[in-house]
This record gives C-alpha cells, sequence and structure tokens, in this order.
C-alpha cells in the first residue's frame, strides 16, 4: 500500500478515515495517483505471488480468464475496489488487501462485437469463496443483464459462499436469495452459462442448475457439497473425483454438458456456444456466411443400411444436411443415444435432435428423453428453429426404465415440441415406431413446418416383427409351416409400413431421397419468417411432465 489511510469499519459499512481537509489538500493528480495505486494493489501485477500460484496449478487468474473470453480491450470491470463486509468477529479486522475485489471480478465486455456480462471467482483470494460484497457486485451485474439483455457467463474457481461471513442471520437472510430470483428472471431472457474450472462444490453448483450451458475444465468439480461435509454428514469417505468430477457429471448425471482440456478450451467453447445464440430472446440468432455440407448431399442415399437392424453413425448424415463444420454437439457424452447439437444450414443457427442408432438402437429411454427435451425448450426459448432426425424403435421397456418413470419422462419432448413457436422439421430417417415416433415429434404429432420421410422410412406402431409375433401368434402357430407364415405376414405389413404408404393419406408432407433434405430444409427456413403466434386456451402455463 502507499502509506495513505487505509478503509476501515463504522457501523457494518466501509469509510475512509483521512480527514476531509488532508483529501482537499491533495490535487487532481495525487488523487488520481492514489487511485491508480489502489487499482494496482489489487490487480494482478500487484500480486504476482499468487498468479505465479494459480499459473502453478495450470490455470489463467480470473482476470486473464476475463480477457481471454472478451474482445481484446473490450473488457470494462465493476467493483475492482471492492472490500470485503465484515459481519462477523473474525472478519471484523478484514481490509482491502486481504480480499481484493472481495474475490470476485466481473463486468461487461464483448464477445465477437457482442456485449456480454462475465463474472469470475477468484481461487487466491479467500479460495474463490463469495463474500456478501461479492455477492453484491453480482447483483450488481445481473441487473445490468437483466435490464439490457446481456449473456450472463459465470466462470466458477472456488468454494462456494464464503463460510466466515455466512455466521450471521440478517445479511444471509435478506441478501443471498436474491441472486437466486435474478437468476429465475434471466432464465429463458439471455443465455446463462456456468462453468466450472475449478472446485465447484456448494454455491457454483447452484449456481449451475438454472444454466443453459454448464462445462467443465478437467479435475473442476459440480456437487452440493464436497467430501469433507460427506464424510461429516454421512459418515462416508470419498474423492472429490468420485463425488462430482467431470466424468460423473458428462457421463453419468448429465448435469454438465462437456468436459475441457484447460482453461483455454473452456473459453472457446464458451464462445462457440454463444456464437449460435442471440444476445436475448428478442434478438435475431447470429447468421454467418453459408458454408457447403462436409457430405455431399446426394451420397446420403448410401448412409442408411440395407439391413434394417444394423447400426450407422447418424452424424454421417447431418454432415449431408447442415454446414461444414457447424456440428457443436450438447450433452455429448450423456444418452449417446440421441444427438443434441447447435449446427448452421445456409448460415442459420438451428438445434437438432437426432436418433443415434449406434448406442441402444436409438431407444429413447429417461436420459436420452431429458436431454431432448431441455435442449429443445433452449433454442424455442432463443428462437433456433428445431431439426428432428428419427430412427427409433420406440421407448425402452421393462421393470428398470419403468422404475425410473419413463413413461412420464418420455412425454417432455413431446411436450416441449408443442409449446414451441420456432419452425420445426421432422425427417423420418428409418424406423418411427409406436411413442417414439410422436416424441420426436413426427408426423401430425407437433405443429411442424416440414415432415418428410426417407425411402427406408416404417412407421408403425411397433416394430414390425414384434408386432408379427404377438398379433398373430396363434394363426402361425396354427399355420402347416408356422416360419413361411410368418415371414408372409412380415413382408405384407412391411409393404404397409413403408414411406409410400406413410405418404398416401398426408400423414406427412413428402416422401422424399435424402440428397434433397437439406434443400427443403432450407426453403423452409426462409419461408417461416413470420412469428408463430401460441393458439393456447386461456391459461397462465401449461405444467411440465415432471
Amino acid at each position: 500500500m502507499d502509506g495513505t489511510p487505509s478503509l476501515v469499519t463504522d457501523g457494518g459499512e466501509r469509510r475512509d478515515d483521512r480527514p476531509a481537509d488532508d483529501r482537499r489538500d491533495l490535487d487532481a493528480a495525487a488523487l488520481t495517483e492514489r487511485l491508480r495505486a489502489e487499482q494496482e494493489a489489487v490487480s494482478d501485477e500487484g500480486r504476482p505471488e499468487a498468479v505465479a500460484h494459480q499459473h502453478d496449478r495450470g490455470k489463467l487468474t480470473a482476470r486473464e480468464r476475463a480477457a481471454y473470453l472478451c474482445d481484446e480491450g473490450s473488457f470494462d470491470e465493476l467493483g475492482q475496489l471492492a472490500a470485503p463486509a465484515p459481519t462477523t468477529p473474525e472478519t471484523a479486522d478484514w481490509e482491502r488487501e486481504d480480499a481484493p475485489a472481495d474475490g470476485v471480478v466481473a463486468g461487461l465486455g464483448e464477445i465477437d462485437g457482442r456485449p456480454v456480462a462475465v463474472a469470475a471467482t477468484d481461487f487466491t483470494v479467500k479460495g474463490g469463496s463469495i463474500g456478501h460484497t461479492g455477492g453484491h457486485k453480482l447483483e450488481r451485474l445481473y441487473d445490468l443483464a437483466i435490464d439490457r439483455g446481456f449473456p450472463v457467463v459465470n466462470l466458477h474457481d472456488g468454494g462456494g459462499h464464503r463460510i466466515q461471513e455466512g455466521l450471521d442471520a440478517r445479511p444471509t437472510v435478506q441478501g443471498d436469495g436474491g441472486l437466486f430470483r435474478q437468476q429465475t428472471r434471466l432464465s429463458g431472457w439471455v443465455p446463462f452459462v456456468s462453468a466450472m474450472m475449478g472446485p465447484g462444490f456448494a454455491a457454483p453448483t447452484n449456481f449451475s442448475v438454472m444454466a443453459d450451458f454448464v462445462p467443465m475444465v478437467e479435475e473442476s468439480t459440480l456437487g452440493v457439497a464436497g467430501p469433507s461435509l460427506v464424510e461429516a454428514a454421512l459418515g462416508t469417505e470419498v474423492s472429490k473425483e468420485e463425488l462430482g468430477g467431470a466424468d460423473v457429471h458428462t457421463v453419468r448425471t448429465g448435469m454438465a454438458d462437456a468436459a475441457y482440456p484447460d482453461d483455454e478450451a473452456c473459453l472457446d467453447a464458451i464462445a462457440a456456444w454463444l456464437s449460435y445464440l442471440p444476445r436475448n430472446c428478442r434478438r435475431d440468432p447470429p447468421a454467418v456466411e453459408t458454408r457447403e455440407p462436409e457430405r455431399e448431399p446426394d451420397t446420403l442415399v448410401d448412409v442408411i443400411p440395407a439391413d434394417p437392424k444394423a447400426a450407422y453413425d447418424v452424424r454421417d448424415v447431418l454432415a449431408g444436411v447442415v454446414d461444414a463444420d457447424s456440428l457443436f454437439e450438447v450433452k455429448p457424452r450423456y444418452a449417446r443415444n440421441v444427438v443434441t447439437a447447435f449446427a448452421r444450414v445456409e448460415g442459420r443457427p438451428v438445434g437438432v435432435i437426432a436418433n443415434a442408432p449406434r448406442v441402444m438402437a436409438g431407444t429413447i429411454d429417461t436420459g436420452a428423453s431429458e436431454k431432448a427435451a431441455r435442449f429443445a425448450s433452449l433454442c424455442d426459448a432463443f428462437g433456433l428453429p428445431l431439426l428432428l432426425f428419427e430412427d427409433t424403435p420406440g421407448v425402452l421397456p421393462g421393470p428398470d426404465s419403468e422404475a425410473e418413470g419413463v413413461a412420464r419422462h418420455a412425454g417432455k419432448l413431446p411436450f416441449q415440441l408443442n409449446r414451441a413457436t420456432v419452425p420445426i422439421a421432422n425427417v423420418v430417417l428409418r424406423r418411427g415406431y409406436g411413442f417414439g415416433h410422436v416424441a420426436m415429434g413426427g408426423g401430425r404429432s407437433a405443429r411442424n413446418d416440414l415432415t418428410v420421410v426417407w425411402p427406408t422410412a416404417e412407421v408403425a406402431a411397433m416394430g414390425i416383427e414384434g408386432a408379427v409375433d404377438v398379433a398373430y401368434r396363434r394363426e402361425i402357430e396354427a399355420a402347416d409351416d408356422p416360419e413361411a407364415k410368418r415371414e408372409a405376414l412380415v413382408e405384407k405389413f412391411s409393404d404397409r409400413t413403408g414411406a409410400i404408404r406413410a405418404a398416401s393419406g398426408v400423414g406427412v408432407d413428402a416422401a422424399i431421397e435424402p440428397g434433397e433434405t437439406r434443400g427443403r430444409i432450407a426453403r423452409m427456413l426462409d419461408r417461416a419468417d413470420e412469428p408463430l403466434e401460441e393458439d393456447w386456451p386461456p391459461k397462465k402455463h401449461p405444467i411440465d411432465p415432471i
């Protein structure tokens, strides 16, 4: 510090104890120099040991993260000179130097020329914990985002609420809940990112519950409580990785969307994710120049195997429909029987939901339903058209699946599709069986702008062979040649469940060649430029099937 009187506490507030006549004796240059000294003391340049400690851990500092994410020179920090708010005897003597910026770096910047609100917790300041002053800084940032419609990015690296300041009912009860009210207001208004870039148990996890995108840096954590609290409460010893590591939440729970090897990769992913979304729900998604698809559309006819039971990678289909290098998968490691991804068609952002026949034959289970439904809701909130590519044998049956409540979960995606107002296209690639067909918005089960089938499509109440075995079991058993009878029935109903039959009753708009898909979708997007008005009965809102 520069030897001038420091900030002290007075009735729970902070004041400058320099006599008023002393301040008046300083000219503008001296006052400016004093300001610079105070700013430098809390900056990275003024804290070389703390910066070195963070770099030794292979991580960027909070300010370096904000600067890396935002366009060069665009980040304007708010509350840099914030000081901790003493609330307990332990914290009564804390000064600014004890908690520079109160451990939260917050401000407004730009990403690709568009404004964004960024907050990064500073692990070098009391383990990245959020004190009351830091919380007020977040509230200020959120207010600006709410008022002006700025996307919000939280970069978490710390232990959540600062325990030392939390042992006081008055500020705790009155203050902390406001952040979550603000997050509720932000939800669906602006894109909201909550990144785990270090320890993320407790408050950072709570911040992530309502976030739209939750990336994790490998070796970071996510969870309601850390190992020490778990052991104290339950007597169970568990490592932080076993409890809330990236593998747990990107593979098993789906709480996190993806894991990245380092800070830079995570921040790059955040910028890429935001590039598909508008600044807020009243703006249009940002378009870019058209890129031809990676795969020649006319070669899509070769993707679907002749054997209806054979698997294939649905991404090979998408490669012939969307712009090259535009596919950005969300939750790629969770519920891999469905693909959810942002993409572009002729430069325009879209949301893609596609059954993945290589995993569980594309069957819809609880995880796939939740993953797809939440993604559909996100896309509708921010005006991204939805493209659904269907190849599913239906909803997963069985005692384990029923115990998970699969029937209710399976209703989540069609619920979101039928409340959506964005353009929707459904393409049946192969199997469209039973409620799986409904869940994927097939036929007239959603208010689609386009619904088409490929020549390989089969639309039926269930798989043909299984249906024949159930419905015609006695007839087959009574036949002189049961196997021949069964094959004849299967062939008969195969002719009645194909693409031509599906198009004959106008249950779909058209049966098309695979190579026509990109063009049909692009023209649909061109034409669906008039806002779709909701036509609900007079009610406050529908009740989600949760």
